[in-house]
């Protein structure tokens, strides 16, 4: 079973509060999950900026700026970020494209996910593997981004 997730939510809104950040989502493969964990947090109408769920290829080249090749790439993800960022207008934007199953994509394995970050301009991708059918994949998937989110804006809140 996944970890909860409202640890990291918790303390990403107390963060947000406290520095006046504005937080976003860019999902492919975790389907608007990140979002709803963000807009469970407190005080969320203040700093979640909302997400967008980008599942189909289309959407993530049109929309998101992502340039055609593969999906499930460090490229993928830190332009689904950029681009997030971009329309929402956020200081931070986590994303995830992936295999989420139950078979393999792009010759991946299923659970095979790449996290992007943008935080405050600057960007960073993680490949992670999630264990499971493809509902414990996403929920995996999620909570590694919030954790990966959380790091992000305690590193770069401890900068400024």
């Amino acid at each position: 079973m996944a970890e909860d997730f409202s640890q990291y939510v918790n303390q990403i809104a107390e963060l947000a509060a406290e520095h006046g950040l504005a937080i976003g989502a860019a999902e492919s493969l975790t389907g608007g999950a990140i979002t709803s964990a963000l807009a469970q947090g407190e005080g969320a109408a203040d700093w979640c900026r909302g997400g967008v769920v980008a599942y189909m290829p289309a959407v993530k080249f049109d929309l998101l700026g992502v340039e055609p090749g593969p999906l499930i790439s460090d490229a993928c993800a830190a332009q689904m970020a950029a681009g997030a960022a971009k329309a929402l207008e956020a200081d931070f934007v986590v994303s995830t494209t992936g295999a989420g199953g139950p078979g393999e994509e792009e010759g991946h394995p299923a659970g095979t996910a790449v996290i992007g970050m943008w935080a405050r301009g600057e960007q960073s991708t993680d490949w992670v593997k999630a264990e499971g059918d493809p509902a414990e994949v996403v929920e995996s998937v999620r909570n590694m981004a919030l954790e990966r989110l959380l790091q992000a804006i305690r590193v770069a809140e401890q900068k400024a």
